[in-house]
């Protein structure tokens, strides 16, 4: 009876309901998020392997203007449209963390400098957007602007699953925490050397003049600890989580069979190499959440 007076009244003297940002709504807003950064770098990776990287020479508009209409082609229309959804997970970013902060009162108390962490995090990854085109597309920039769009994307995963959960005590000791973290930073340095040869354009040039073999070499290294400990967490989870275990065995085994591929036909098809990326932020996706999800927040619910 007196929230419906409540209501009433705020209707009789014109002020409108506050809209109930719930703890639920902002974890559903951060899987959002992160959706929308892995289809980012799907686009990103489709951009380098199109060779349009420097398809607008200029940054942050292109060709001086915000629609380059008159020098539009496959290659300028990749790079902008990669640069126009980069800007909106941008401000989309800004309003999760400004929702967080204007309903502290309601959400976790962690939240709001949690979102401004998201916020550091994109705005990094603009920074090192930008220097990908000023440095002329210099291997360690391209590398480094990987590394943090696929940080970022973890970030907003785990933000989301741990919203979306109910909290519980953290159990760091779990085994199934450990294996996941363990996985997690292997799949996520593995990623960042097939990134590494994919900037330096290191298959090519060892096939062709026997250079950057060792880049080459180091990736194919780091397979064998990255599969291993994927192997670890697909035993665990078959315990408990079966169809978790075969959908995560499914990612890694299609990931060695395009990698494979995509080394065979030396990067000759860039949907390949498009799919290869993606399959492998989809596999360091699943670790996350698996880790996530044997590790809940301590935060308290609202």
């Amino acid at each position: 009876m007196t929230d419906s007076l409540n209501l009433n009244q705020s209707v009789i003297v014109g002020v409108a309901p506050r809209p109930r940002i719930t703890r639920r709504f902002m974890g559903i807003y951060a899987l959002v998020l992160a959706v929308t950064t892995f289809l980012l770098m799907a686009l990103g990776s489709a951009t380098r392997v199109m060779d349009a990287g420097l398809a607008c020479p200029d940054w942050p508009l292109c060709y001086g203007t915000v629609l380059p209409a008159d020098q539009m082609n496959l290659q300028v229309f990749l790079e902008w449209f990669h640069r126009v959804v980069a800007s909106a997970v941008g401000l989309i970013t800004l309003g999760f963390a400004g929702l967080a902060w204007w309903r502290r009162d309601v959400l976790p108390q962690w939240l709001p400098w949690s979102a401004v962490g998201a916020v550091v995090i994109v705005l990094v990854q603009g920074i090192l957007g930008g220097l990908t085109v000023t440095q002329l597309l210099k291997f360690e920039v391209v590398t480094a602007h990987l590394g943090t769009g696929l940080a970022f994307f973890a970030y907003l995963l785990a933000h989301g699953l741990i919203l979306l959960g109910s909290p519980a005590s953290v159990s760091w000791q779990s085994q199934g925490v450990i294996a996941g973290a363990v996985a997690v930073v292997l799949v996520y340095f593995q990623s960042l050397l097939g990134g590494l040869v994919a900037s330096r354009w290191a298959v090519h040039q060892c096939l062709d003049s026997q250079e950057l073999c060792t880049v080459i070499y180091n990736h194919f290294w780091g397979i064998v600890p990255a599969v291993l400990s994927t192997l670890w967490v697909v035993v665990l989870a078959w315990r408990k989580w079966r169809l978790f275990s075969l959908i995560l065995l499914g990612i890694l085994a299609s990931q060695l069979l395009i990698g494979y591929t995509t080394y065979r036909l030396q990067l000759s098809i860039p949907a390949l190499t498009v799919l290869h990326q993606a399959i492998g932020a989809l596999l360091l996706g699943s670790l996350v959440a698996w880790t996530t999800l044997n590790c809940r927040s301590t935060a308290p619910s609202h």
